[in-house]
């Protein structure tokens, strides 16, 4: 029986290598969204090209994002995500704001919410993985949009757990850090004012030190979590401890 991966920003970075290691095996079926296009020739991988921000788009698109048919794995990986503007609170806008809370935290409780919908009642193994990051534990100058919004990932996700036991749906739920990785946004990070972001010389010298993981070695540990989830306790893991 196919395997089901639903994987949100699919078209780069993490979410574009767990895309890749996974359609290496044929029992599994990918559906990747993201707003860039995708090419994929490959028959088990359907691409949705949207924004994710887009909310009656994107609810118009849940049959396609979850379809109804019988698999025996099915995942989520609520990977999409923004580092927001890196400025000091007291010079933000309100439209970014919306805009990173919409990214990093509506949209996932949202799919979350509709795959409970979905598949609770499903014969599947289920899991929920939310790419969140180590600044959800930490206080960063520059970041405190980026920051509070994975905190409430993770406490959003650590809530869908206690729900899940108590419903007994058989969801299992993890907020992964995936440590510091080679991605746009660190790029992103690397572009900020100094005067905004005190940590911009940390930042360049992982870079220049080549300290950075690749996008591949942290879709390997995601995959390896989502494999072998009965060994791990919690719901808050990071990748740089297994």
């Amino acid at each position: 029986m196919k395997s089901l991966y639903i994987i949100t920003g699919s078209s780069k970075g993490i979410g574009k290598a767990l895309v890749d290691a996974l359609l290496e095996d044929p029992v599994n079926e990918v559906i990747g969204i993201a707003r860039s296009e995708q090419v994929l020739d490959k028959g088990n991988f359907t691409p949705l090209n949207f924004d994710l921000s887009d909310f009656d788009l994107l609810d118009e698109n849940l049959f396609r994002i979850f379809p109804e048919a019988e698999y025996s794995k099915i995942v989520l990986i609520n990977n999409a995500g923004w580092i927001g503007p890196i400025r000091h609170v007291g010079k933000l806008k309100l439209e970014e704001i919306k805009m990173l809370f919409d990214l990093n935290v509506v949209v996932p409780m949202f799919l979350m919410d509709a795959f409970v919908k979905y598949y609770a009642s499903a014969n599947a193994e289920k899991t929920v993985v939310n790419i969140s990051s180590g600044a959800a534990k930490k206080a960063i100058d520059g970041w405190a949009g980026y920051s509070s919004s994975k905190a409430a990932l993770n406490m959003m996700t650590e809530a869908a757990q206690v729900e899940a036991d108590l419903d007994g749906t058989g969801i299992r739920y993890f907020a992964v850090a995936p440590g510091v990785v080679d991605t746009d946004m660190q790029g992103d990070i690397r572009g900020a004012s100094e005067k905004e972001f005190s940590k911009l010389d940390k930042f360049e010298k992982l870079k220049s030190d080549n300290q950075l993981s690749s996008p591949q070695e942290a879709a390997e540990k995601i995959i390896f979590l989502i494999n072998h989830r009965d060994k791990f306790e919690g719901v808050l893991q990071d990748v740089r401890e297994f």
